[in-house]
Formats: C-alpha cells, structure tokens, sequence
C-alpha cells in the first residue's frame, strides 16, 4: 500500500517550506512560511493531497467537502475528481471571504444542499478564521459539519480553538511533524 501522507510530508518539505520574515494572514510575524499552493498547485501535490483527504474520510458518511478560498480551492477540485474516478464521488464548495456583489450574490460556490454531512478542508491553520468563516457559513445552511481538516496546524490555537468547541479537528501535518517545533 503506498503511504501518500509520506510522500506528501517529503514533498511538502522540499517544495513549500520558505525561510524568511513573513507576516502570516493572522498579523503575526514568522521566521518561516509554509506555502501550500506550492503543493495544491503542483500535480504532483494536490494528488498526494486528495489521497490523504480521501484516506482520512474514507469511513466518513459525508455529502460534500468544502472550505475557504483561496487556499481549499485547488485542493478542492482534486478532491472531487479523485472521488470520482474512485466510484465514490463527493461534492464539492468552496466559500468566499464576503458573498458576490453581483450576479447570485452567492457567499457559497457550488451545490451545497441544507442539511448535508460535510467537512470542511483549509490549508494551513493559524487562528482558525477563514476556517471558522467557512464553517459558519455550512452550518447556516443547516449543515452538518462532520470532520474539519487542516494541511498544516501551525499549533497556535485555531485547531485547539475547533477542538474546545466540539468540532473533530485533523491536521494531516503540526509544525512538530515538520521539524520547525
């Protein structure tokens, strides 16, 4: 069986980890930055990613999985055409950061039905805001939130914050699992 959590923590290593002063979305400063897109954005990656998601929720009965963009989007999209060519296809969304002014006005993109089971995906998790905002947005909707899933938990309170608050938060990587705690 091929560990794809392995071969993602190898590449996430090589491709997405910079060195540096970064101020993070959060406001605050860091000494490195773990940037995804790298990953979601490179073939490569973003499969890597939709096997571990899959993996991880494979036992789950969920009906959508979606997240916030920018950062679920890629990885989103892989999501759902891995399930598909798996026989066990998943819908996806993906919720924007205030809802259009135009057009639908919609805050959720894509077919998420009231009431469905979901899990919420982000890529990297400091504060856990745009998490949150992607999950208040499903549970207006009436919806389920089933797991919540970060790449990477920056171990600096947005994924105990889920966790405190009865949410079944699953970092697939800490800071620890990639040598920077």
């Amino acid at each position: 069986m091929v560990d794809w959590k392995q071969k993602l923590l190898s590449l996430l290593k090589s491709r997405a980890l910079i060195f540096g002063d970064f101020t993070l979305s959060s406001g605050q400063k860091s000494s490195y930055y773990i940037d995804l897109r790298l990953i979601s954005l490179y073939p490569e990656g973003v499969y890597y990613l939709a096997k571990v998601i899959l993996d991880i929720i494979a036992s789950e009965d969920v009906d959508a999985v979606g997240g916030p963009t920018l950062g679920a989007d890629p990885i989103l999209g892989a999501v759902a055409a891995i399930s598909f060519l798996e026989g066990k296809p998943l819908s996806t969304f993906i919720v924007r950061k205030e809802p259009k002014s135009h057009g639908t006005g919609k805050l959720i993109e894509g077919e998420l039905k009231a009431g469905s089971k979901v899990v919420i995906i982000d890529d990297v998790i400091t504060t856990g805001k745009s998490t949150f905002q992607a999950i208040q947005a499903a549970e207006e909707l009436h919806c389920r939130i089933v797991r919540v899933i970060a790449v990477v938990d920056r171990e600096q309170g947005g994924g105990k914050k889920l966790q405190e608050l009865g949410y079944r938060f699953t970092p697939i990587f800490t800071l620890r699992e990639l040598g920077l705690k």
